[in-house]
């Protein structure tokens, strides 16, 4: 009885060791689990095609995973990239001038107040907008030194996921205590979340974004391009999307004395902009993975805070995982099955 105690007791201390320092390194890497998870969506998407290069047509690992990379580069890395390139300079000025955003904001309220004189907004007010307006661009433009970072630390997994990618997933294959069916539904489930959001989501951002600018070129508002990136980049938020953008939009158009071009944009917006989602999402996301707007508003609204960007994709595969787990519970445990 003292045997089996002592080796229970060697067992906990043991347990007690690894969730320590699983607890140690998972806190030391929590500003770097974009990266993390940004590799692992790479080799996701890359896994089948990498396979049938090295495994079938016999080509070297290393060279075909550098091309991956190369690949990913161009279509992921450079347009947003670009983005930035044309979104930064204007960041940088709002710093550096912060009276541009006091005058901006004083001649909006005044144009406000003179339609609605009911409304009342006075000069600590404005002032208050435009410090907490210029308060939020540092933690933006700091944020693109960590997006670097984390960007070189997912090509970096990338590049060993691929060519570990066998070893590694005949491990991950061991240490979980199911059923081989029931890992391979987990698979499935990871791969068409993965499919589905890591291209759904840029594919919608960049049809809506261009629809966008479209309307804002035809309404003649002001850097149309650069307000059509931003209704892109909004288009990705759950809920209020596109509308974060171009309903401020119309109405600023309103308020400078473009109604016609303000009525123009607003019925643009409702019947153009805001249904290219919907005719994407019932025509081609549903060929990549037809997963349920719920699951994907909920993943979102808990994935950003937990994941950062990567929240996009990993919050719903969470979700989906709650789900995909209870039902595997029940198939591996309950009686009654």
């Amino acid at each position: 009885m003292s045997i089996i105690s002592k080796e229970s007791l060697k067992q906990y201390i043991l347990l007690f060791l690894i969730l320590f320092l699983v607890l140690v390194l998972g806190w030391q890497i929590v500003p770097y689990i974009s990266g993390i998870l940004g590799g692992v969506t790479l080799y996701i998407l890359w896994r089948e095609r990498f396979f049938h290069l090295t495994v079938v047509r016999g080509w070297k690992k290393w060279i075909t995973a550098l091309l991956f990379i190369l690949i990913s580069l161009v279509l992921f890395v450079i347009p947003v990239w670009a983005c930035i390139q044309i979104l930064l300079p204007r960041v940088q000025l709002l710093v550096t001038d912060p009276g541009a955003i006091n005058h901006s904001l004083d001649f909006f309220t005044g144009k406000i107040t003179k339609l609605v004189p009911q409304l009342k907004i006075d000069d600590a007010q404005i002032k208050g907008w435009a410090q907490s307006a210029l308060s939020s661009l540092p933690v933006l433009l700091s944020a693109t030194a960590d997006m670097l970072v984390n960007l070189a630390l997912a090509f970096f997994l990338f590049y060993f996921m691929l060519v570990d990618g066998r070893k590694m997933e005949r491990r991950i294959q061991k240490f979980l205590p199911l059923k081989d069916e029931n890992i391979d539904h987990i698979w499935e489930s990871t791969r068409v979340m993965v499919f589905s959001n890591a291209i759904g989501i840029p594919v919608l951002a960049i049809f809506q974004g261009i629809v966008a600018t479209l309307g804002y070129w035809l309404c003649g508002v002001p850097e149309f391009y650069v307000w059509g990136i931003l209704t892109g980049v909004a288009s990705i938020l759950p809920a209020v999307g596109s509308a974060l953008v171009w309903i401020p939009v119309c109405i600023w158009l309103f308020a400078t004395g473009h109604t016609g071009q303000g009525l123009g944009l607003l019925i643009y917006s409702i019947l153009v902009t805001s249904s290219v989602d919907n005719i994407l999402r019932f025509t081609l996301l549903k060929k990549l993975g037809d997963v349920h707007p719920i699951i994907t508003v909920l993943g979102v609204m808990v994935g950003i805070p937990l994941f950062g960007f990567m929240g996009l994709i990993f919050g719903p595969l969470l979700v989906s995982y709650l789900i995909l787990l209870v039902d595997i519970y029940k198939v591996e445990f309950s009686k009654t099955v």
